[in-house]
């Protein structure tokens, strides 16, 4: 049985940051520009957030519509039931017996300080720029911080990545080897994408999601056996920002726990879903002892599967990308940046896949790194004997 004391051994381990990098991190503090992106299982509208590259397809900034799931994008998990049993140390610790849908409870931990959590405002995705207007805030926090503006969310305060392609000194957002990243699985197509990395035997990041683990525990197994790098995405892709502290809380300690009951791990590297982070959230972050992974080139991959730049779907191919669009400026940025860089990619589908294997065998087939590799840090936290 997996023991639950090591959770608790949460003393954040910091990644050795060398000074050029830091020296890098400290000039790009704030780096805007726009894309709208599509949640993979909500259907409400999906505004606008920003990235760090600039993608010449969508630079209008303008909110988007529906985030349905046409066009290629895929099914919601929850079509699926979860296959990974409830582990007995998690019902005696939670007093529930079942995997929970896409709005995991909360469940209180000692270590989770709610002083200690920076006083931002809730806003939704893409609301950035309305700093006449008031947001509702986190009733869960000690802090009085009631009807704060979003002006602060411009602010060194708030180092908000999603809005202001913020970045803190313990974010890691590049990598010193150009090298790839993946999101959204585990799927079936991930293990397309173990078949090409052991072919170069390189290793890879995988940022997963809950909701797919405990539906998929052989492919993450599969993965992490493979020596490949896994990392939380929360567990069911939402946007931070929108959530209370609460909420925040049960989307990473969730995630984590599906991680410990597949693999007897506990992550060190964590992607918020649609770079949705601020300070407030690194705040609770730290207190799991993970740090955030961004990115500095943004695959656009997602618009492969058939979306407009809204958000919704198209009967036309025109306003797709393709493959061939993909690798050529994942191309030009590895001359730009002479070879260094993050690559954000999903393995989430098979389309987004096969672009994923394309740049891997034709572009960084000899010389890519994982994330702890990139810094210097750890792969986990703590890893339990089996």
């Amino acid at each position: 049985m997996i023991s639950w004391l090591g959770f608790y051994i949460m003393i954040l381990i910091p990644s050795i940051i060398n000074g050029s990098d830091l020296s890098l991190r400290l000039q790009s503090k704030f780096m805007p520009t726009s894309f709208s992106p599509r949640n993979i299982f909500d259907t409400h509208n999906n505004p606008t957030i920003n990235t760090i590259n600039n993608n010449k397809e969508d630079q209008s900034g303008s909110g988007g519509g529906s985030g349905g799931r046409g066009g290629g994008l895929p099914p919601s998990p929850m079509q699926f039931p979860p296959k990974l049993p409830f582990p007995k140390w998690l019902s005696d610790f939670t007093g529930l017996h079942e995997w929970p849908d896409l709005d995991p409870p909360y469940i209180p931990l000692d270590f989770i300080d709610f002083n200690k959590i920076v006083n931002i405002p809730i806003h939704k995705q893409g609301q950035c720029h309305d700093t006449n207007i008031k947001t509702k805030t986190n009733t869960n926090n000690n802090n009085n911080n009631n009807q704060s503006p979003l002006s602060i969310l411009r602010t060194p305060k708030a180092c908000s990545f999603d809005c202001f392609n913020c970045v803190e000194i313990d974010d890691v957002y590049t990598c010193p080897k150009l090298s790839q990243t993946f999101d959204d699985g585990p799927s079936m197509a991930t293990l397309k994408l173990l078949q090409s990395f052991n072919q170069t035997g390189l290793k890879t990041t995988l940022f997963t999601l809950g909701v797919n683990i405990v539906r998929f525990p052989e492919i993450y197994q599969q993965c992490h056996l493979l020596g490949h790098i896994m990392g939380s995405h929360t567990w069911s892709h939402k946007f931070l920002p929108s959530l209370t502290n609460q909420e925040i809380i049960s989307q990473i300690e969730w995630s984590i726990w599906a991680m410990n009951a597949t693999s007897n791990h506990l992550p060190k590297w964590f992607r918020p879903p649609y770079g949705g982070i601020d300070n407030r959230i690194r705040s609770i972050l730290r207190q799991f002892g993970m740090q955030a992974v961004l990115w500095d080139f943004d695959t656009f991959d997602w618009k492969m599967l058939g979306g407009d730049s809204s958000g919704g779907t198209t009967s036309s191919n025109n306003n797709r990308r393709k493959e061939e669009d993909v690798f050529s400026e994942v191309e030009k940025f590895k001359l730009m940046k002479n070879n260094k860089g993050l690559i954000l990619h999903h393995d989430a589908i098979q389309k987004t896949v096969d672009v994923g294997i394309m740049i891997h065998e034709k572009l960084l087939n000899h010389d890519q790194l994982t994330v702890p590799l990139c810094v210097g840090g750890i792969d986990y936290i703590k890893t339990f004997p089996k």
